[in-house]
């Protein structure tokens, strides 16, 4: 591995959503992760891994339930730079590898958690998704247009944005503090404040009384300007604007044929957003998507087309950048961000449970016999 994390060694216990996340995100920029499974997930004869996320990381299954499973990975945690895991809080307790035991064992460690409402508090052991997480912490609520139920920005703000980026970002604070201090710590992410922390441009905006939040759909950024949504074309296919700035504005107007058009002059007067937008809306619908990129793209408008996945990895921006790869036959988004000097890459496909749990225990120091040892007593698959 050649990116800026080269060096590092992480322990990944596995779960889902913004663990994985993180993972792939650390071992993109060079970590070696290592992503530990149950022994009960591995599957002989399984086909290939399509699981984006798993990429980049050899795989061992160890029974964490089986006394010589959590030896196995005490030893693990002997020669670790962190380990970072996604259980209810109490469980790595009950297993016997929660931080106390593991910074006993390696005072350097840091022990990156991640879940949903934090590890105390009057929510932290229920059951929830991203869905309940950022309705909690105020942000699903402005996910709407005028009138309408909130929708749920798929996962992303949750999961993903509020959850696994921040668990990566903390890990990787805690490994630079720990290079200094010479002592690890843990770090506790909850997406209910990973999401709380993402909304923090609104919270100024509310205090300067310039986002209502009672009534979503209305303000600026959240579809109720005429000049910051999305639009539907001839041919069912939607445009994307942003023209706030002033500049950007009359560059949208002038493109429509409305520069002379004197309802559109009073760019922030709410009260004919409404009516504006339906103008903008009879516009659109006049020509195709291409069409109107023909006409935008490239100009200072803020336009883009709205794309599909597949769309924008076959778009002419997206693939002079190769903001998208193909690895073992399968599209995903490249490593971001990029570094000039240590270029983060991907070196290989998502791996099945267990495939490396040999190697990777040899590789971590311990001896052929010892090894041996563990697959016949059961501990690791």
């Amino acid at each position: 591995m050649s990116g800026p994390l080269s060096g590092y060694r992480i322990i990944e216990i596995a779960g889902i959503g913004p663990g994985p996340f993180a993972a792939m995100m650390l071992s993109d920029m060079g970590a070696e992760v290592i992503r530990v499974e149950r022994a009960q997930a591995v599957r002989p004869g399984a086909g290939p891994n399509l699981d984006v996320m798993q990429r980049n990381r050899r795989n061992i299954a160890i029974d964490l339930k089986h006394p010589d499973g959590v030896g196995t990975l005490m030893q693990l945690i002997d020669s670790a730079d962190a380990l970072i895991e996604g259980f209810r809080p109490g469980v790595m307790e009950r297993l016997g590898i929660g931080p106390d035991q593991c910074l006993a064992r390696n005072p350097k460690l840091v022990f990156g958690r991640m879940t949903g409402w934090g590890q105390e508090g009057p929510y932290s052991l229920a059951a929830g998704h991203d869905i309940n997480y950022i309705s909690l912490a105020g942000a699903l609520a402005h996910f709407a247009r005028a009138g309408q139920a909130p929708v749920p920005p798929l996962n992303m703000v949750g999961d993903f944005g509020g959850g696994g980026m921040l668990l990566a970002y903390g890990v990787v604070c805690a490994l630079l503090e720990a290079q200094r201090s010479g002592t690890g710590q843990v770090v506790d992410t909850a997406m209910v404040d990973g999401a709380a922390i993402l909304m923090s441009m609104f919270w100024g905006f509310k205090s300067m009384g310039a986002f209502n939040e009672s009534a979503p759909g209305t303000n600026l950024l959240d579809t109720g300007a005429h000049f910051y949504d999305v639009y539907e074309c001839s041919d069912g296919k939607y445009i994307s604007l942003g023209s706030i700035e002033p500049q950007f504005y009359a560059e949208l107007l002038r493109l429509t044929g409305l520069g002379d058009d004197a309802e559109f002059a009073h760019q922030h007067n709410q009260a004919n957003w409404p009516h504006l937008k339906e103008r903008l809306t009879a516009v659109f619908v006049t020509r195709s998507r291409d069409e109107w990129c023909e006409l935008m793209e490239h100009t200072d408008v803020c336009f883009a087309p709205v794309l599909t996945m597949s769309e924008a990895a076959q778009h002419p921006h997206n693939r002079e950048r190769s903001t998208f790869i193909e690895i073992d036959g399968v599209t995903q988004p490249a490593p971001a961000p990029r570094f000039s000097r240590t270029k983060p890459e991907v070196s290989m496909p998502p791996a099945r449970a267990g495939q490396h749990t040999r190697e990777v225990l040899h590789d971590w120091g311990l001896t052929s016999s010892a090894v041996d040892a563990l697959f016949e007593s059961g501990a690791v698959q």
